[in-house]
């Protein structure tokens, strides 16, 4: 098992202990444990297996957390989930991911009402007999139905660094076929959609189809859906990520990376345009109508360019302009990862982050990066430990000081500071005011209306020493759909006082869309690309912000942290 995987068997546990009343020390040690497992470089599983190691040397792991591990391993479970999963409905883990409830909410409806479904839970709001139960009302009843609407929308989605990994792994394991010359993702994946519903493989070579049955050989292989001459599909690990692994001719794989790509919309009017010119496409290539001859098909820019366009990058086919641009010859030239020079948000263990200022400081310059923010946070955030104005005053005095003995990179204090529900933000201007840089962020206080929202927020920006608004919407992917608020007149704003708009590249996250970006470009924002890091791992995440610029048609200049660090710093010191 990954160790992603073992993480959400503890957070599950977890809540199910809550929802049961459980001491509230254990609760929080199997969270703990499931932070500490998550973040962990190493996969756990071969700790477990190693004779000579321990997994009680990683900080948060005990020993009764050790067996616990032990059991998830052995088994996909452990006997303390299995226990609850009996005393409660088989319904229990799903109702945990309807937003407004959590468990103790939960709780309180499965004392009153014995529902066993999210159906029944859905006919319960619609009765309105939520809103008699104590500390919920029609309000909560109304968010559950969205949420529950908005539950089964996104079902059997996987965020995109998860399907990303099954891809890697899957890939690998190809490559040792003999015979295998490519293995190559398509669909959403290569388009880089913030979340997957399904993962397409493309394999070609003289033994692709040795790949094929490797794929269904292969142990994390779950359920065979089905087996064809070119085609196998499965459902693969825990999570059941549907993945279809197809082996093709090299003379087709052009063409069929084109149809596997997507998007349905940006391939009908690829489609349409063969039509026009008398030609068809399909996955095995360009042909002209008249006599069937083959135009193109081995390669995809031979496909494009065959019908008159530039080569469309994956991340913009999603007919929203492309093939104009495409045809024009204005198509955007994309940021890439290569362009970054910083990262402008990461935590340390000043607040809630599992690494030094050092150790983060060590693993940005082997990124190759010129300059990083620490931006620790605010006092609001009291379970994190938060900086109150004392401690920012000093924090920025301590960076100064190690700027002067140098660390091979230039480093920026900073802070992500709360904004507040009124938009204040959460510490005294003049101690913001000694840092290099703020971040303001929304971490509470979420369900406000959208005027109240968009209010806070151009309060917030009045601030002057804000610098970067944070994950703008709040959304979490699968989890927490973008809080409302007029969102245009909010860009309107951050671009007249300079106030940049963070891309977060967590890739629970990635806020703000490729729409918005698009939408917040066109009415002439700046933009930082940051991964929000809480640990060194986190660092590598960074691709996935790029990847969700590039879906916003991003170019280099767009992008305040591709600047070099003296324009950078310079940049920093006057808002325009």
């Amino acid at each position: 098992m990954e160790n992603r995987e073992i993480a959400r068997v503890l957070w599950e546990t977890a809540d199910l202990m809550e929802i049961a009343g459980e001491d509230s020390f254990r609760i929080r040690s199997y969270r703990n444990g499931a932070t500490a497992v998550e973040g962990h470089p190493e996969r756990i599983e071969d700790i477990l297996r190693d004779l000579n190691r321990k997994v009680t040397d990683i900080p948060g792991i005990g020993k009764g957390l050790a067996t616990v591990l032990g059991e998830i391993i052995a088994s996909g479970s452990c006997e303390r989930r299995d226990l609850l999963l009996q005393k409660f409905p088989p319904a229990a883990l799903e109702f945990l991911k309807i937003q407004g409830l959590g468990p103790k909410g939960i709780a309180l409806i499965f004392e009153h009402y014995r529902i066993n479904t999210i159906d029944e839970l859905e006919r319960l709001c619609l009765e309105e007999k939520l809103r008699v139960l104590p500390r919920m009302g029609a309000k909560l009843e109304e968010k559950v139905l969205r949420s529950i609407a908005q539950y089964r929308q996104r079902t059997s989605r996987y965020l995109l660094s998860y399907a990303e990994g099954i891809a890697g792994e899957l890939t690998s394991l190809f490559r040792e076929v003999p015979g295998v010359e490519a293995v190559t993702p398509a669909g959403s994946l290569r388009r880089g959609r913030e979340t997957v519903g399904d993962l397409d493989l493309l394999v070609t070579g003289p033994n692709a189809m040795g790949a094929l049955e490797r794929f269904i050989a292969y142990p994390r292989v779950d359920e065979i859906l089905g087996r064809g001459e070119n085609k196998a599909s499965a459902r693969v690990g825990h999570e059941g990520l549907q993945v279809d692994v197809r082996a093709l001719p090299r003379e087709s794989f052009g063409a069929a990376m084109q149809y596997f790509t997507g998007s349905k919309d940006h391939n009908v009017a690829v489609r349409t345009r063969a039509v026009r010119m008398g030609l068809k496409l399909s996955e095995y290539g360009l042909y002209r109508v008249e006599d069937d001859t083959k135009v193109a098909g081995e390669t995809e820019s031979g496909i494009y360019e065959a019908l008159g366009l530039r080569w469309i990058p994956p991340e913009l086919r999603e007919n929203c302009g492309e093939i104009e641009a495409a045809e024009q010859d204005r198509l955007p030239e994309l940021v890439e990862l290569k362009h970054i020079r910083g990262d402008l948000h990461m935590h340390t263990t000043e607040t809630d982050g599992r690494a030094s200022l050092e150790e983060m400081a060590e693993a940005a310059r082997e990124q190759g990066y010129e300059y990083i923010a620490i931006t620790d946070h605010s006092k609001a955030l009291a379970m994190a430990n938060g900086l109150d104005e004392t401690r920012a005053v000093a924090f920025a005095k301590q960076v100064r000081e190690i700027n002067r003995r140098g660390l091979g990179i230039r480093i920026f204090s900073g802070l992500e500071c709360d904004i507040l529900r009124d938009g204040a933000l959460d510490l005294a201007n003049d101690a913001l005011a000694e840092l290099d840089l703020v971040i303001g962020s929304v971490h509470s206080h979420m369900n406000l209306e959208p005027g109240e929202m968009t209010d806070r927020l151009l309060r917030a920006l009045e601030c002057p020493s804000l610098r970067i608004l944070g994950h703008p919407t709040g959304r979490m992917l699968l989890h927490r759909d973008p809080y409302p608020f007029d969102f245009e007149r909010v860009v309107d704003e951050a671009v007249r006082r300079g106030v940049w708009l963070e891309i977060n590249a967590s890739p629970e996250r990635l806020d703000l869309s490729w729409a918005m970006i698009r939408t917040a470009k066109s009415r002439g924002a700046r933009f930082t690309i940051s991964t929000d890091a809480h640990q060194p791992k986190h660092l590598a995440n960074m691709r996935y912000g790029v990847i969700t610029a590039r879906r916003g048609w991003l170019a280099p200049a767009d992008i305040m942290n591709t600047l070099p660090v003296r324009t950078f710093a310079a940049a920093l010191q006057k808002k325009s």
